[in-house]
């Protein structure tokens, strides 16, 4: 069992740290390492994770008794909530903490009267079939052009409310 704690301005460096450790291993069998490294500078810096907290994206962390295991990102969005991020680190799978992760993100997509909770998972990601169990199902595909890269992923979504 993990703690979820809401992430401050105080735990960017934290968040920064985690996103380093876990994104080469995440993704080394489905992305370059230069893709890597520029989604690492664009998305998990201290400034971006800042100025994506500055415009009201929320931030969770996941702690395996006091240690830092993990985090999620979520942002409501006029029509449900969106998981914008969600990494554990590698010796932490398996465990549960995922479908914790996922239980609360459910829990303040409820609270907030929200239908669903969507996010997007790269197609070569075994995350998908994660994904899947937890509830979600293949709401469509999409190809994003993005600096240069293409982002080939599926968009999923978990109804919430009946």
């Amino acid at each position: 069992m993990i703690q979820i704690v809401k992430a401050s301005l105080d735990d960017v460096q934290l968040i920064h740290r985690l996103a380093h450790a876990i994104w080469p291993e995440a993704y080394s069998n489905i992305l370059s390492s230069q893709q890597i490294d520029f989604m690492l500078e664009k998305a998990y810096t201290i400034s971006a994770i800042t100025e994506f907290m500055s415009q009201g994206q929320c931030y969770v962390l996941a702690l395996e008794e006091t240690n830092p295991v993990g985090f999620m990102a979520m942002r409501l969005k006029s029509d449900g909530l969106r998981i914008e991020s969600l990494y554990l680190l590698p010796e932490t799978r398996g465990k549960g903490y995922g479908r914790e992760l996922i239980a609360h993100a459910q829990q303040i997509g409820l609270q907030e009267s929200c239908p669903y909770l969507e996010l997007n998972v790269n197609r070569r990601n075994p995350a998908f079939h994660f994904y899947q169990k937890v509830g979600f199902s293949l709401h469509r595909t999409v190809d994003i052009p993005y600096h240069g890269y293409l982002l080939d992923d599926f968009v999923m979504r978990k109804p919430l409310i009946a």
